[in-house]
């Protein structure tokens, strides 16, 4: 029979000196969302009669999830990440903004300081046999149609091993290999010429895997390429598209894929002309849509930890 001590005046007193309620010092709102949260983990302690075991393989887990650096990658394989986009969706309806590009989570593998070029960028710096070329390419606009100029439009994907640069294991590829920064022009249009992603899967010996594994999950994503757009009078869009045919489109880890991001791959040819490592290459066009600033702000800016490195 479960024991349930959760009420009591003495747990009660506990969660607030731990949150250190009583006093003036410290940040309001951390003491606020510590109580809240460390209340919820007591309160679930009880009601799922949680042994003393249980609660030391959690904390041993919490220790090897940052010893392996994963929890912005387990707070996307749980959802949290899709969480909040549900949340911005929702905010968005609530102040009466439609259209625009849908947004999908950033995932954690963005690196500041990739060299902006103005309207194409070729990205694949490093050979990979393995990989075909691919351009994506599309046109900014903002919410009344019309192109945007100066739009800064970044970009970033996987090699055909499923390893992004600059956290790739093997140490193979240089630091902006598959990443770029385009600046539009007059017309809004944006290139990149690059080479044809692949998923990934989460460390096969990483703590989410290790999650996943106990949960009867799969830690795999479908080939998919990331987007920041970013203007001076737009909110700033966070998206990905899917590379369509994937067959974990619809079955990716992270909650990402939406149906307005999943565009179609064309067959085209004259990729010699352009400089591409093949005359015949796949192309994408992916239109971007931005939306206007929200009383003269944008809302949508998310500050977290991101990697850097100098071009």
């Amino acid at each position: 029979m479960s024991i349930e001590v959760f009420d009591t005046k003495e747990v009660q007193e506990l969660l607030k000196a731990a949150a250190n309620l009583g006093s003036q010092d410290g940040s309001a709102r951390a003491k606020e969302i510590t109580h809240r949260l460390l209340s919820d983990l007591f309160k679930a302690i009880d009601e799922l009669d949680m042994t003393p075991d249980e609660i030391w393989a959690g904390v041993t887990y919490f220790n090897k999830l940052g010893q392996d650096g994963e929890a912005a990658l387990l707070a996307a394989g749980l959802g949290l990440e899709k969480y909040l986009d549900i949340r911005m969706d929702a905010e968005d309806r609530e102040a009466d903004i439609h259209g625009g590009t849908p947004r999908t989570i950033e995932g954690p593998l963005y690196v500041a300081g990739a060299p902006v070029r103005d309207g194409v960028s070729k990205i694949d710096l490093d050979p990979d046999a393995d990989a075909g070329p691919l351009i994506i390419r599309g046109t900014v606009t903002g919410a009344n149609g019309k192109p945007v100029a100066n739009a800064v439009v970044e970009c970033w994907h996987a090699n055909s091993k499923g390893f992004y640069s600059h956290f790739d294991p093997t140490g193979a590829q240089s630091d902006f290999n598959l990443r770029g920064a385009v600046r539009t022009g007059a017309d809004g249009t944006y290139e990149f010429r690059t080479l044809m992603p692949v998923g990934y899967g989460c460390p096969p010996h990483g703590a989410t895997q290790q999650l996943l594994n106990a949960l009867a999950r799969h830690g795999n994503r479908p080939a998919h390429v990331h987007f920041f757009a970013t203007s001076e009078n737009h909110r700033k869009l966070t998206t990905q598209i899917n590379i369509e045919g994937d067959p974990l489109i619809w079955d990716d880890f992270a909650y990402a894929t939406r149906e307005e991001l999943v565009p179609h791959v064309v067959e085209k040819t004259g990729g010699t002309a352009l400089g591409l490592k093949s005359d015949a290459y796949k192309e994408i066009v992916f239109d971007i849509q931005l939306t206007p600033l929200v009383q003269g702000k944008d809302n949508q800016i998310v500050h977290r930890p991101r990697a850097a490195a100098a071009a």
